[in-house]
């Protein structure tokens, strides 16, 4: 019987700084997180961009609540945006983007992708296949440099669907000497002129599938930017030259 009290108060003993030890490491979790902060410069664009006028709340475009964590994750003044270029293109889905992507993207749409698809397709674009916030690091999960994507500072695009209802696919039209090669090509290179980071298939093995499009600070003077790959190695396309020439020198 002595022997059997002895095991057992060992065992209390021993579940005792098991829980103590868990508390511990708790304690300690909570307090690395609770000294985490976002850097300053986040908070200092988001509210510019909100007290500037840059983006109205429509039925588009509409404010969420603060989001805090865990970590340094999240935004001020997060926005849930169902539409760009106001509201004539969608997203697949509803996309948490700070204040500061929502007129970039804008503009990139407005300014290079619908004169592209033009271009390129002669039609519009409809809508954006894309994904945004995710609380996580650069390369998953949650261990080292966090990704944009934590801060609703990037904006992963997949594909592009025009209204003749043409689905163009990063993944499989990057590639090759078609028209929606010459389409991502062009639309990719000259989003360099809008984001500070730009990646795309063949910058590594993370983006073969999509464009990351981004506002990071890379130096304090907000001068560096990052595009891979590099636009001079991205072999550039051209329209094919139409073929009807019905009404060629009508009227002279």
């Amino acid at each position: 019987m002595s022997v059997a009290f002895g095991t057992q108060g060992r065992g209390r003993r021993a579940l005792k700084w098991f829980a103590i030890a868990v508390a511990g490491i708790t304690i300690a979790a909570c307090g690395r997180y609770a000294y985490e902060r976002r850097e300053q410069w986040r908070s200092d664009l988001e509210s510019r961009c909100m007290s500037s006028g840059a983006v109205q709340m429509t039925q588009f475009v509409q404010r969420a609540n603060t989001i805090n964590g865990p970590g340094t994750c999240g935004m001020d003044y997060p926005l849930r945006v169902s539409a760009q270029a106001r509201g004539q293109v969608s997203y697949n889905r509803p996309q948490t983007l700070a204040c500061q992507m929502v007129p970039t993207v804008d503009r990139w749409i407005d300014n290079v992708v619908q004169p592209a698809a033009q271009r390129w397709f002669g039609a519009g674009v409809v809508e954006v296949r894309a994904g945004s916030y995710s609380c996580r690091g650069i390369r998953g999960g949650r261990s080292g440099r966090m990704s944009e994507h934590s801060f609703g500072n990037a904006l992963d695009v997949f594909a592009f669907v025009l209204t003749s209802g043409h689905t163009v696919v990063i993944r499989q039209h990057w590639r090759g000497e078609t028209a929606e090669s010459g389409f991502l090509r062009e639309i990719f290179v000259r989003a360099c002129d809008h984001f500070t980071t730009v990646l795309g298939p063949g910058s590594d093995a993370f983006h073969y599938d999509h464009f990351h499009l981004d506002l990071a600070r890379h130096d304090p003077r907000w001068t560096r930017r990052v595009c891979r790959p590099r636009p001079e190695t991205v072999q550039m396309l051209q329209p094919a030259a139409p073929t009807n020439n019905f009404g060629f020198g009508f009227g002279r």
